[in-house]
């Protein structure tokens, strides 16, 4: 298996935990946080700026003219070629290409999909699923009343749509922005998983089989 799995999610739908569950039983690497770590680790940049960035809106002017003057020491004219917000994301976004390349993974957010949007082997999944789930399942994990629950749900969601579409040309969360979208609150973690390891053996036949019809073509 070749296929680099990219998971987009609402918070509080286990993108998180399905993402994870599905490398450990595929024995293959998992990038969430850790994707942070490699990025700064290939950049030469402080992982502080990409935990300060992360899948949130581009930030003002004035505050990355600042952040960037405080930590690279760039003039104000060099910054005005590439805000502090862009410097991170490609660092991440060539993070992303590199990883890919080192072989099969799953990689969580950080508009991965957008990054290997040429790569034969993505398979680009979103995961959703209905508020109520969502609230219980962030209210019993962060021991907080349905009402901030739900507050912090919309919140997180608005930064992460924000971020996504900002740096995409696609609609985050969008049916026609991935190649398979799944309800975990109709599934369930285990289903959702089951779906994702289902969608990669029949891509995997599918590219079999162009291959083949491919051969007969070529040597017909």
């Amino acid at each position: 298996m070749n296929t680099i799995i990219t998971i987009g999610r609402q918070y509080g739908s286990a993108g998180h935990q399905i993402g994870k569950k599905l490398a450990n039983e595929l024995g293959i690497k998992y990038y969430d946080k850790e994707l942070l770590e490699r990025a700064a680790k290939d950049s030469g940049m402080c992982e502080e700026l990409f935990e300060n960035h992360d899948e949130k809106p581009t930030n003002s002017f004035l505050y990355s003219l600042v952040m960037d003057t405080y930590s690279f020491g760039y003039t104000a004219n060099s910054f005005a070629d590439m805000p502090l917000n862009q410097k991170v994301f490609l660092a991440q976004f060539d993070s992303i290409k590199q990883i890919a390349k080192e072989g099969p993974c799953v990689i969580i957010g950080r508009c991965a999909d957008y990054a290997l949007a040429e790569n034969p082997n993505l398979l680009s999944v979103f995961i959703h699923a209905d508020m109520q789930t969502r609230i219980r399942r962030i209210a019993t994990k962060y021991d907080m009343t349905d009402a901030k629950a739900k507050d912090k749900i919309i919140k997180t969601d608005k930064h992460r749509a924000s971020y996504y579409n900002y740096y995409t040309s696609k609609k985050w969360g969008d049916v026609d922005s991935y190649q398979i979208s799944l309800d975990s609150g109709l599934l369930g973690i285990d289903g959702t998983v089951d779906m994702i390891k289902k969608a990669i053996e029949w891509k995997d036949k599918a590219k079999n089989d162009k291959k083949m019809i491919f051969d007969v073509v070529k040597y017909d």
